[in-house]
């Protein structure tokens, strides 16, 4: 694959773990980052000690309201610093969080393969793999915050990024592979910005 033979830096990623999957670090390798995992009860300066070039918030299991408790409040004073951050599914909605958005319950929630996903900014549509329960609130975007990816099936939110800052993340999982790539440019995406900031 084209990352082995380009002559890249490695840059070192902190991945704050929700549940991470295995295919995550597999495709942040595949980058040339480096990945050190902190768990979600991290402090800020824990974070920080890390010195990371960019960072990464996992999927995971649960409410992202209840889980991201202790860890927005965290983000919040990591997304001062101009540190580049990507963020997937519960990683998406507790960034969310974090730039002042809302989540909200889903009346259905999405799971499984195949979601048709649409690019705002590409206008491609994606084919996707989802599993959630809760949706960020496009109503409640700051004025900071574009969504970049909505659900073709229900319209429902699927990525934002800020408008001045290197940030970004997506609802559904670019690292599943079931079949589709659709997504990796997602993991090129960060690179690209860790290296220029």
């Amino acid at each position: 694959n084209g990352s082995n033979n380009r002559n890249i830096k490695q840059y070192k990623v902190t991945c704050l773990d929700f549940g991470i999957k295995h295919n995550i670090l597999r495709n942040l390798f595949e980058q040339n980052l480096s990945p050190t995992i902190l768990n979600l009860s991290s402090s800020y300066d824990e974070i920080l000690e890390t010195k990371p070039d960019g960072i990464f918030l996992s999927n995971g299991p649960g409410d992202p309201y209840a889980t991201g408790k202790s860890i927005v409040p965290v983000i919040k004073k990591i997304i001062n610093h101009n540190i580049p951050i990507f963020g997937i599914c519960l990683g998406h909605q507790i960034l969310s969080l974090a730039l002042g958005a809302k989540t909200k319950k889903m009346f259905q929630g999405h799971r499984g393969a195949n979601h048709p996903v649409k690019n705002l900014e590409t206008s491609f549509v994606e084919i996707t793999s989802q599993n959630h329960g809760f949706e960020v609130d496009r109503n409640s975007f700051s004025k900071e915050i574009l969504e970049t990816h909505i659900s073709l099936f229900d319209k429902s939110n699927e990525g934002i990024k800020h408008k001045d800052l290197p940030i970004f993340s997506v609802q559904y999982h670019p690292e599943a592979s079931p079949g589709p790539h659709d997504s990796h440019y997602l993991f090129d995406k960060f690179y690209n910005l860790i290296k220029e900031y």
